[in-house]
């Protein structure tokens, strides 16, 4: 078969379902978690950003591969000077459109630029109930108020946004607080996000200022089968999927903290075409840029992405290689196997180790008992 040929194939195999702008390099909070170490801004307008007719042109070369979806991240993607004028690109291209926020900045005007998009989920972090709580997470004075009010923005131009809380020892105690506190709110939803060992977060881990494995597992099946099913407000607890109860495995939900890798690319605020936003911080795993290099090139022929077309799943080692549910994990998270390993099938941190402490569902991998 001729490499046109090929290239041929491979999008039709493997369409551009979405892709991840990852609009600035800035942020306007200093989170202690945070997995990429953004650049702190103290402005209300980023000053490394995507420039919005680049945003255009790649919308516009990713439509004939398949694109129906755009993600809005960062940095923090409000920060953008553009950010409206984004929107309305979004909007009149038919995209469905996810957010992820902080939602200090979130004015009406942006909740309503947001509201007139199409199939709109935006994720709001809130890290506590209380300011004090949040705040140090999130390292800046005032941003809990700020934040509830971007919320209540959201929520008065008829959105109603997902909270998530990233747990950590710091906050743990206010998880069942935060289930109430979204649902008085009027949210939509609350996910509860486990901290990554990933730049500042594995700085958290080193610290033991996260939760261990045994914590995070019993929280999770606490939360899965007992919380989950008895308040009225959806929540989601983003342990990988081989640890989630049959009755959460399926459906929107279900498949909430799943990244479809195959089926996206990310894009860095100076153009830059990556795996994700893990590009920030391992330049292995970017591809060229959408100022010199065309989409459907990179997209075809980048070679960690064929790499990965070509092994996953079959390529998973370790538990996750065993695992019945790899399939659907595809590894869980490839971005974070890598960095933790420079190994593109090594198995996930979180199911690696609660192999090794006796927790994980062996039963999931054909098996009984642990091995």
């Amino acid at each position: 078969m001729s490499e046109s040929n090929e290239q041929v194939t491979d999008k039709r195999t493997f369409p551009l379902g979405v892709i991840y702008f990852y609009l600035t390099k800035d942020c306007n909070l200093r989170c202690r978690h945070c997995w990429i170490s953004p650049d702190f801004q103290s402005a209300t307008t980023s000053t490394s950003y995507l420039p919005v007719e680049l945003f255009k042109s790649i919308i516009s070369e990713a439509k004939p591969l398949g694109l129906s979806g755009v993600k809005l991240t960062g940095g923090e993607p409000l920060l953008h000077p553009g950010i409206l004028d984004i929107l309305e690109i979004v909007r009149s291209e038919g995209l469905s459109l996810s957010i992820e926020t902080n939602g200090v900045l979130c004015t009406p005007e942006i909740a309503k630029a947001i509201s007139a998009c199409n199939q709109v989920s935006i994720s709001v972090s809130l890290d506590g109930t209380t300011a004090s709580t949040h705040e140090w997470v999130r390292g800046v004075d005032g941003c809990f108020e700020d934040a509830v009010q971007g919320i209540k923005n959201l929520i008065t131009a008829g959105i109603q946004p997902q909270i998530i809380m990233t747990i950590m020892r710091h906050n743990m105690s206010q998880v069942y607080e935060m289930i109430d506190f979204a649902r008085s709110l009027g949210a939509g939803s609350v996910k509860f996000n486990i901290v990554m060992p990933t730049s500042r977060g594995k700085a958290m881990h080193e610290a033991g200022e996260t939760l261990t494995i045994e914590e995070l597992v019993a929280m999770g099946a606490l939360i899965e089968k007992t919380t989950a099913r008895n308040v009225k407000l959806p929540v989601v607890y983003s342990h990988p999927l081989v640890f989630r109860p049959l009755s959460n495995m399926f459906g929107r939900q279900g498949r909430c903290g799943i990244c479809n890798i195959l089926h996206i690319i990310g894009v860095l605020a100076d153009g830059t075409y990556a795996l994700c936003g893990i590009g920030e911080e391992l330049p292995e795993l970017t591809y060229g840029n959408a100022k010199t290099d065309k989409l459907a090139d990179v997209w075809g022929q980048a070679p960690f992405l064929n790499e990965l077309r070509a092994g996953l799943p079959s390529r998973l080692e370790g538990i996750c290689g065993e695992c019945m549910l790899k399939n659907m994990c595809l590894g869980s998270c490839i971005a974070q196997n890598y960095y933790r390993t420079k190994n593109l099938w090594a198995p996930f941190w979180y199911c690696e180790e609660a192999r090794n402490n006796g927790l994980f569902p062996f039963s999931r991998t054909g098996r009984v008992t642990q091995p």
